[in-house]
């Protein structure tokens, strides 16, 4: 790497490239001094490489502004490219809607203001611009609220940058920066206050009233700002690096940002119903999604030094380097601690972090990559940061009850990973109080989950190990995953069963084919012993053969899954195959997943199947004290999910394909009308007057070209034949989840909310509504809080007062809001279907509240 390369990637860090000096001014004239001098051999490369340092390090974008402002005191055309390529970049950005990049370069436009290489008016314009746009799009008569979430976007651009430029445009243009000021004030007037409602991660944030009383993101940052303007935009966490070079800095000619524009909304919809509204604000919360929901899981007292602007600004600067650096791990949390403020931020860093792994409705990135930077973190602060990412979850440990499900999951996930990247070392004595929990409570299922999945990433034994200090937890262990075979010889069974079985294995090791298989099976055991006995053996038979490993699994499924397809042509035999599996594997709930998804992926077992299995009888007990169903549950409605996204994918590169097959085709057919247009008459005769051998070339062509062309087309046809068939079956899958569910819940509901309100214990649960009367709710006098009633009669016993039926009830409407959110934008394909088959008058409050919940969408639409 170049050494103006180096410098400009490494401003501002302690570094050998400064020789250690950590001196933002040294920094920025040694910067300067060398850029200065390459800038006639490498212009461009200096350019291109500066714009792409700004956008992904926008934490350092003062200095780039600062480097850029000092260049332009001696060359002001390559600063007037810079601007003008901003510019472009920015419009770029807000024609395609990426948030990010609009974000960045407004911010970078800002500091270039700061450094007098823009001109403050010129910059206020672009803030008009987008103020305008948001105002127009909000208003109910020229505009299309339903798309909301782009205005709201664009007032938060604009806010954001004012931190970086908000005292300068005030001292150079105090009326026309009063006059966005008071724009910004009046789009609050027009605009609606935006709910977190289903996606909190905490369920008792989305009380109702306490929601309509609260500030929403938009309008707490617009307090802040104008705390920001009242204290005279002072804060600590923005450097202002071109204060040093000011003198300097005034000579330079100030260049003025083209004009902008924005993208219009799209109309609102012909017939304004619910629907086709919430359909809209779905698309548009999907384009211009929130970048950040706050946790606050730590004590105010732990951040109690930070000004609200300033973290604000630090949350910025930390989602930027997890944005920008999610290829680095090591680099990002390098930078992560290595931010340029002057106080300490290790307990922000951290609810940052679990706020992005948290985030719903789902996280930016994948989960593991928030995983490696807490590890990587923790190895760069260990005096520190361990101790904070503890405090982390203690305090989500804490509030696991109202932990909404989707989170809690995550949470299990990512705690057992990270133990077992730290010799599964935790203080486990500390919750050994869960064992005095009845065994549907959120914190003892929370325990026993997290040491089910570090079984799953390191073996029994060294588990057992790790929690020697509270021996008591080796409860919660799952059991040695050994199968449970049904014919070992050791159960009692008929004799006649086990030789079957030791018949088939005999057959299979003899290497005997699929069809000689399918015939015995037909003509010699189904007659004698019946379908249901033939089942069990052959499926039984065949997952002992392939229990040793993954390899052998795949082997068997392979080779003999025509077999299980012969005997489980339909769901009602699939569901009976799917019992077998988890009668084999009843002690491994890891190798009961994997078995079915593979036997998914190779069609034995369809997604119905799977769904009708879960929600029979026998499972019921689970939906509350375990994940295994709803694992299995997750990865078959995932793969289905996953298949047509990637037809989705595959048609839209044929769709190219096509174009550019038809391009060539035409442009192959005009050249040979163009060169058999050259015939001339000799005598009367038509005499070619082009070379024969290129008209014959040309003739090859435009029919292979037509060829390929007919191909594509053909290509394309087929996937979207496919991909309709898929939004079929997919659209029948969701169906009958939700018929499931009300079917389910709606009996167990009433039953354990007779009274006719869901009794909340001390732990609020977002899911509360009163069907009646409030009157319908017991009150303790003192806390004014709902008192948990016990209306299955059980003990709540021992510190948690939730009855069973009633974690139940909560646990299965947690979920069904998880699975709605989840797939949201496939659910709204079809939700007129699903308004009238699922969600219907006979549908329990409650289980519709789930539902409406997961898709953001009102209560008392139709």
């Amino acid at each position: 790497m170049s050494s103006w390369r180096s410098l400009l990637l490494r401003i501002g860090e302690k570094c050998p490239e400064y020789g250690g000096i950590t001196d933002s001014k040294d920094h920025i004239e040694t910067c300067f001094g060398v850029v200065r001098r390459e800038l006639e051999h490498s212009g461009m490369d200096i350019l291109d490489f500066l714009l792409q340092c700004a956008e992904q390090l926008p934490h350092k974008i003062p200095l780039y502004g600062t480097v850029v402002g000092l260049v332009n005191l001696e060359n002001e055309d390559f600063v007037r490219k810079i601007v003008e390529n901003t510019q472009t970049n920015l419009q770029d950005a807000l024609d395609s809607g990426n948030c990010n990049s609009i974000r960045i370069w407004m911010r970078f436009l800002t500091a270039l203001m700061c450094s007098k290489v823009v001109q403050p008016s010129s910059l206020v314009s672009v803030y008009w611009t987008l103020l305008s746009s948001a105002a127009t799009t909000v208003d109910e008569e020229k505009g299309n609220p339903s798309w909301q979430a782009c205005a709201d976007f664009y007032i938060t651009c604009i806010l954001s940058c004012l931190p970086w430029g908000g005292a300068e445009l005030v001292e150079q243009v105090p009326d026309e920066m009063q006059s966005v000021m008071s724009g910004v004030q009046g789009y609050f007037s027009l605009r609606r206050r935006v709910s977190d409602s289903g996606f909190s991660v905490f369920k008792d944030v989305d009380d109702t009233e306490k929601a309509l009383d609260e500030k929403d993101f938009l309008e707490d940052l617009w307090g802040q700002i104008q705390d920001l303007s009242n204290s005279g935009w002072k804060l600590e966490s923005v450097p202002r690096p071109h204060l040093s070079f000011e003198a300097q800095l005034v000579a330079g000619k100030s260049h003025d940002i083209a004009h902008i524009s924005c993208p219009e909304p799209p109309d609102p919809p012909a017939v304004l119903s619910a629907i086709t509204c919430g359909k809209q604000k779905h698309e548009a919360e999907l384009k211009y999604p929130r970048r950040m929901r706050r946790l606050d899981i730590f004590p105010a007292s732990k951040m109690e030094d930070i000004h609200p602007i300033d973290r604000f600004v630090v949350e910025e600067y930390l989602l930027d380097v997890l944005l920008y650096l999610n290829g680095c791990r090591k680099e990002c949390a390098s930078y992560m601690v290595g931010l340029p403020v002057t106080f300490r931020y290790e307990y922000l860093m951290a609810e940052t972090i679990f706020s992005q792994l948290l985030f719903l409705p789902h996280p930016p990135f994948k989960p593991i990559y928030y995983t490696l930077v807490i590890i990587d973190l923790c190895k760069s602060l260990p005096g520190a940061f361990p101790a904070v990412v503890a405090g982390a979850v203690r305090a989500l440990f804490d509030r696991i009850d109202d932990l909404d499900m989707e989170c809690r999951t995550r949470l299990i996930l990512w705690f057992s990973h990270h133990l077992s990247n730290f010799q599964f070392v935790w203080p486990w004595e500390e919750w050994a109080f869960v064992l005095d929990l009845p065994k549907w409570a959120p914190q003892r299922v929370f325990v026993q989950e997290v040491l089910e999945r570090e079984v799953r990433l390191s073996y029994r034994d060294k588990v057992k190990q790790s929690i020697e200090n509270a021996p008591a937890l080796e409860e919660l262990l799952p059991p040695k995953g050994l199968p449970n075979f049904k014919y070992s010889g050791e159960d009692g069974r008929d004799g006649s069963e086990h030789a079957l079985s030791a018949e088939l294995s005999g057959m299979v090791k003899g290497r005997q084919t699929v069809r000689e298989i399918i015939s015995w099976m037909e003509e010699s055991v189904i007659p004698a012993h019946g379908l249901e006995i033939t089942l069990s053996v052959i499926v039984q038979t065949l997952l002992d053969i392939g229990s040793k490993s993954f390899t052998h699994l795949i082997t068997v499924l392979e080779r003999y899954g025509q077999v299980i397809a012969r005997i489980c042509p339909d769901q009602d035999k699939q569901v009976m195959l799917i019992d077998e599996v988890s009668s084999y594997w009843k002690n491994s709930a890891q190798l009961t997943a994997i078995t079915i998804d593979r036997m998914m992926g190779y069609r034995l077992i369809s997604n119905m199947a799977i769904v009708r299995w879960v929600f029979t009888p026998a499972n019921f007990e689970l939906f509350h004290t375990s994940d295994r169903l709803w694992e299995i549950l997750r990865n078959a409605i995932n793969k289905t999910y996953n298949r047509i996204c990637d037809l989705r994918k595959e048609i839209s590169t044929l769709k190219k394909g096509v174009m550019s097959a038809e391009e060539a085709a035409t442009k192959a057919k005009a050249e040979l009308e163009g060169a058999e247009s050259q015939l001339t008459l000799m005598d009367g005769e038509p005499v070619l007057g082009e070379n024969p051998v290129r008209l014959k070339r040309l003739k090859a062509r435009a029919e292979k070209t037509k060829e390929e062309e007919v191909s594509a087309r053909e290509s394309l046809e087929a996937k979207e034949a496919l991909l309709a068939r898929a939004l079929d079956e997919n659209e029948a899958l969701f169906l009958s989840l939700f018929k499931n569910f009300s079917s389910v819940m709606t009996e167990r509901l009433a039953d354990a909310f007779r009274d006719g309100a869901l009794q909340q214990s001390n732990q609020a649960d977002e899911m509360a509504i009163d069907l009646e009367d409030t009157s319908a709710m017991e009150l303790d006098k003192e806390n004014a809080k709902p008192v948990k009633s016990h209306s299955n009669g059980g003990s709540a016993g021992n510190g948690y007062k939730v009855g069973e039926k009633e974690q139940w009830c909560l646990s299965t409407l947690g979920y069904v809001k998880a699975l709605t959110r989840q797939y949201a934008s496939e659910i709204w394909l079809y939700i007129e279907k699903l308004d009238s088959e699922a969600l219907t008058g006979d549908a329990h409050p409650l289980f519709r509240k789930a539902v409406y919940s997961g898709l953001r969408r009102p209560l008392n639409g139709s």
